[in-house]
């Protein structure tokens, strides 16, 4: 148990940071194109409380942490009004865009960061099967292994949220590039977002994270591995 716990104590307050930051850079995008909607309702701000979804925020993460599920999570989405947008329809896939964007751009810095800093020069796994860095003593490094997680759920958070489910922001990616009456219809399923996030995430719980993993996985693992090459990091995984 002391193990899950701190395996959660890492990947919470990650979670909590990747998606207030994934938030503001939607509303401030938003902004910069027209729409102040955030910026009028006091949305961007990096403070997590104005964010905190209490179910999607805290729960859904600390639970599916503990169960040694997938790292997802939500917040309190960012309204934005599409049509106070300077150009509606490029708009909102530039602003959609924001938010994965601004996930690549933490785990960059994470990366950057434990290459400069880190001093594991090994891995250890716990009785749980939990792996964590060391360095040359064994001694668990909490930073490192806080940057390294840090990194995994932007990039997982980012690639996610690319996936072309609505309301994920990848569905109003590709419902811009729809034609208009297609585009039509695509975006009247976006009224059906709570269900579908509730699909995904029932389909975890009941079927686990393998479809997760064969699709969005490996791609997590190439980018994973490309930040931390590029960092000169590698202490052996």
């Amino acid at each position: 148990m002391s193990d899950t716990l701190f395996f959660a104590a890492l990947v919470i307050p990650c979670i909590v940071v990747a998606i207030v930051f994934h938030e503001v850079a939607h509303g401030y995008v938003a902004k910069l194109l027209g729409d102040e909607t955030a910026s009028e309702r006091g949305r961007l701000t990096l403070n997590p409380i104005k964010h905190v979804d209490p179910i999607g925020t805290l729960l859904v993460p600390a639970g599916l942490a503990l169960m040694g599920g997938p790292p997802f999570g939500w917040a309190k989405p960012v309204p934005v009004n599409k049509w106070r947008l300077n150009n509606p329809r490029f708009g909102m896939m530039a602003v959609a865009a924001a938010g994965p964007a601004m996930n690549f751009v933490l785990a960059t810095i994470g990366a950057l960061l434990v290459g400069t800093f880190g001093q594991a020069v090994g891995m250890t796994a716990t009785p749980t099967g939990l792996v964590l860095l060391v360095d040359g003593a064994g001694n668990v490094l909490p930073f490192d292994n806080a940057l390294v997680y840090f990194v995994l759920i932007n990039i997982f958070l980012g690639l996610f949220n690319l996936l072309p489910i609505p309301p994920f922001d990848g569905s109003h990616i590709v419902g811009g590039l729809l034609p208009a009456r297609a585009r039509f219809h695509w975006e009247r399923l976006q009224r059906l977002g709570i269900v579908l996030i509730l699909g995904v995430i029932a389909a975890s719980w009941i079927f686990g994270t393998g479809w997760i993993e064969a699709t969005i996985g490996p791609v997590v693992e190439v980018v994973f591995d490309f930040l931390f090459g590029l960092a000169g990091y590698n202490p052996g995984f």
